[in-house]
């Protein structure tokens, strides 16, 4: 049952949906108006990529690896492309440069964004991209498709972590940039269920450069509240410690608290109420807090952890927040009886 929600929550790219948000399939309906077909089948055919994977995983041992070129064809595409990126729109509308740049798209997005993307084979691109010019490698980095998305959008949400590291590494990554759904690549990465300490690295590398506080454009969501709503209680962590903000309020008035609250999701409300400035008192638009909200969804273990912290905090109040405080009640350190 896991690994079914990993899969419907880390393959969303293109649609970016979230259990909290009602509208997905609305907007998965306008994105597919949207796109064309060519474009919407960039990144579902894989058999090019798994062909090339194959051969890469025959070559011996010993044998010497070949400098990576583009073929003539690309690298004409590549160089039109470069010495047209600063001109006006209209030259860049112009057939040839279109021609050019649909040709660069499609080759990057088939090795960098499927699902069985090779990170040595990407690094091979990002290398001969910066080799035709600086300008060109951001420019097809930050490449989006029929639905928004870039390449760190696909491989995120595909829990590629091998290309993340490599698209990071360049320095030129647009890391907050929101696809159609209106979510970035922090959002996406909020859904994956990491179980290598070297994929967790990347992902913090990735909420270190972007905006982890960054609202999704339809609902305002964060990607602390896309992490609580789908229980992923190691990316609330890893986004609590790169500066998640616990008070922030979606659209709704909802805040992470509250949406862990509704939930049931007792140890992430252990876990924020840990966080210093937790505000438990909040309301959102309909006039509740956490604490009714965890009451109206009969989730009473839940509701006993915030009340325990509502009156602690009373306490502390009402005693002149002395220099020495006992621990709160939620802290992992103390002793409390079992749900």
């Amino acid at each position: 049952e896991e690994e079914e929600e990993e899969e419907d929550g880390s393959s969303s790219a293109a649609s970016g949906e979230g259990e909290c948000l009602d509208s997905t399939e609305e907007d998965e309906a306008a994105l597919e108006e949207e796109t064309s077909e060519e474009e919407r089948n960039v990144n579902l055919d894989e058999s090019d990529t798994d062909e090339e994977t194959l051969r890469a995983t025959n070559y011996s041992s010993d044998a010497v690896k070949e400098k990576f070129e583009f073929s003539s064809k690309m690298r004409e595409a590549c160089l039109i492309l470069k010495n047209h990126l600063n001109d006006d729109i209209k030259t860049l509308k112009s057939k040839e440069v279109l021609s050019s740049t649909h040709t660069v798209q499609l080759e990057w997005f088939r090795v960098s964004s499927g699902k069985m993307a090779q990170p040595s084979r990407v690094s091979d691109y990002l290398m001969a991209f910066s080799e035709v010019s600086s300008v060109l490698l951001e420019h097809v980095v930050n490449m989006t498709d029929g639905n928004g998305n870039t390449a760190l959008h696909y491989s995120v949400s595909h829990s590629n972590f091998g290309v993340v590291k490599l698209l990071l590494e360049t320095g030129v990554c647009s890391v907050d940039k929101q696809n159609k759904a209106g979510y970035t690549a922090i959002m996406l990465a909020a859904l994956s269920t990491v179980k290598e300490e070297e994929d967790m690295a990347v992902v913090k590398t990735l909420f270190g450069q972007g905006n982890v506080n960054a609202k999704a454009s339809q609902a305002g969501q964060t990607a602390l509240m896309l992490a609580v709503s789908h229980g992923r209680q190691e990316m609330v962590q890893a986004l609590l410690e790169c500066g998640a903000d616990v008070n922030v309020q979606d659209d709704e008035g909802s805040t992470a608290l509250m949406c862990a609250s509704e939930h049931g999701r007792a140890e992430i409300v252990k876990l924020l109420l840990e966080q210093p400035g937790c505000d438990i008192s909040i309301v959102d638009n309909d006039g509740s807090n956490a604490l009714s909200i965890a009451l109206e969804a009969a989730h009473n273990d839940t509701a006993v952890l915030l009340y325990a912290h509502m009156n602690y905090a009373k306490t502390q109040t009402a005693l002149g927040s002395p220099k020495t405080q006992p621990r709160s009640p939620t802290s992992p350190h103390k002793s409390w009886p079992a749900d």
